[in-house]
């Protein structure tokens, strides 16, 4: 698991608090950092998901290490209740989800998913379906371009939207270094100092990989999973993954605001929500980390657990007195 450093991993470990007889899932197993800190941690067992071949043929040698306690299912983590349902588990105690993209995707030219070094255009995390290269090459200037505004937050997005095309008329855009090319050639450098390729790779990487649904998909069926006591910890890496997490999150505890007291609403009783919010504002990673590992700087965790049920009054349906 070497050259892989998983981000926030004391916070991660200390918010989901994994204890020995339970039963967990990290939905995003990448490098297995944050799967090997929670079976040291405990005597627990461990489900991981990931939709890279790659990342499970990686984890055999985690598997060994732990025999018995970590099991690998190679799919997607917004399928994660099928997954789970298929291995026979239908209960959690804990669900840990990291929305980055793992290291070892980034810093491999022949994955397509950075510009630092040249590769072919592909970004696909599961290696099957429409690839950067078949986005970039065929889809409309319009729809290029409201890509790269709506999953990049690019505002230049119609003025590379346009440069991309009209180069493609020249020779398809097949590679990395190509297509972050056309993308300087019309963007002035970025006084943050990023590259002015960098939003648009992320709003190509998201479409390819259809990872907003993913989440999405995922947060709701964690929470459907979750034991009471069980508990959801996300890192987030931009505001695009932030701001589901966070609004779902506030919805499933009930911090959502009253209805005004003219709106009809405001007089129908108020559902007692069944999580509460671990994370009243996300966790940031310490200077001691970004400085460590620059990649750790947009993180924000935030976490969620499953409340306990009511005591039961002994005068329910079905209970004896």
């Amino acid at each position: 698991m070497s050259g892989h450093i998983p981000v926030m991993l004391d916070e991660v470990i200390a918010t989901l608090a994994p204890r020995d007889g339970g039963i967990y899932l990290d939905g995003t197993f990448g490098g297995g950092g944050y799967a090997r800190a929670i079976l040291e941690r405990a005597r627990c067992t461990l489900w991981a998901i990931d939709r890279d071949p790659e990342a499970i043929e990686r984890g055999a040698s985690l598997v060994a290490r732990f025999p018995g306690r970590l099991h690998l299912l190679h799919g997607q983590f917004g399928d994660m209740v099928t997954l789970l349902d298929q291995a026979g588990v239908t209960e959690l105690d804990g669900v840990v989800l990291d929305l980055g993209v793992s290291s070892f995707q980034i810093d491999d030219p022949g994955r397509g998913f950075s510009f630092r070094s040249d590769g072919p255009l592909d970004m696909r995390m599961g290696k099957h379906g429409t690839s950067a290269a078949d986005l970039v090459n065929t889809l409309p200037e319009r729809a290029l371009a409201d890509v790269l505004y709506e999953l990049g937050e690019e505002r230049a997005s119609r003025r590379i939207a346009h440069a991309i095309v009209a180069a493609r008329l020249e020779a398809p855009i097949e590679t990395t270094g190509r297509l972050a090319e056309i993308i300087r050639s019309v963007l002035p450098p970025d006084r943050s100092g990023n590259h002015p390729a960098t939003r648009s790779f992320q709003a190509l990487r998201i479409k390819v990989n259809d990872e907003l649904r993913q989440i999405e998909n995922a947060l709701e069926q964690a929470v459907r999973l979750l034991s009471p006591g069980g508990r959801l910890v996300v890192v987030a890496f931009h505001s695009l993954e932030d701001r589901i997490v966070k609004r779902f999150m506030s919805e499933a505890a009930g911090r959502t605001g009253a209805p005004s007291r003219h709106n009809p609403a405001g007089l129908i009783a108020r559902h007692v929500p069944e999580f509460r919010l671990i994370t009243a504002r996300a966790l940031r990673p310490g200077a001691r980390e970004t400085d460590q590992n620059p990649r750790a700087r947009s993180a924000r965790l935030r976490a969620l657990e499953r409340l306990m049920p009511p005591a039961q009054n002994g005068h329910e349906k079905g209970r004896d007195t």
